[in-house]
């Protein structure tokens, strides 16, 4: 019961963007993200709070190598306590951060199950799944991949 109440009132309240690091948002992702809390680093975040502190994070990653160069940005994850419009108001402030940082277009990806509602509600298109399977290669060996499966992309146009 109390849950529902305090659930109600983060709804209620103003949300409002905060600066934070990438090593702050790599903490909050290893509570709170659902399927892959570990991040191997990032360029910037940012958290998102009301008046009763953070609700959540966002942060943007480092991009595959042949990306480097075409004005491409990855936002590699976004991680809220599930507060109403928090993962919007994240996906918006970074799409924002890296139009005045000089990208020219912003991806993400979420598992097909997930709905995209916030992805959308932030001006992402859908691109479709990717192919999904393993990150090794023969020159190249890497550890499994955490969720090798098939992958919804997003972009948006900054």
């Amino acid at each position: 019961m109390v849950s529902f109440f305090l659930r109600r009132l983060r709804e209620r309240v103003p949300l409002r963007l905060v600066p934070c690091t990438a090593k702050q948002a790599a903490t909050w992702v290893k509570k709170l993200h659902r399927h892959l809390p570990d991040i191997g680093g990032g360029r910037f975040a940012v958290a998102v709070a009301n008046p009763l502190g953070w609700v959540g994070v966002a942060l943007a990653g480092n991009g595959p190598q042949e990306w480097e160069g075409t004005g491409r940005l990855i936002i590699t994850r976004c991680a809220t306590d599930e507060t109403r419009n928090a993962c919007t108001k994240l996906y918006g402030a970074l799409c924002r951060a890296g139009k005045a940082l000089g990208y020219v277009e912003a991806w993400t990806y979420t598992l097909p199950e997930e709905p995209g509602t916030s992805v959308r509600a932030a001006g992402f298109e859908d691109m479709g799944l990717t192919e999904g399977g393993e990150h090794s290669r023969p020159s190249r060996p890497r550890k499994p991949a955490v969720r090798p499966e098939p992958k919804r992309r997003w972009r948006r146009i900054l």
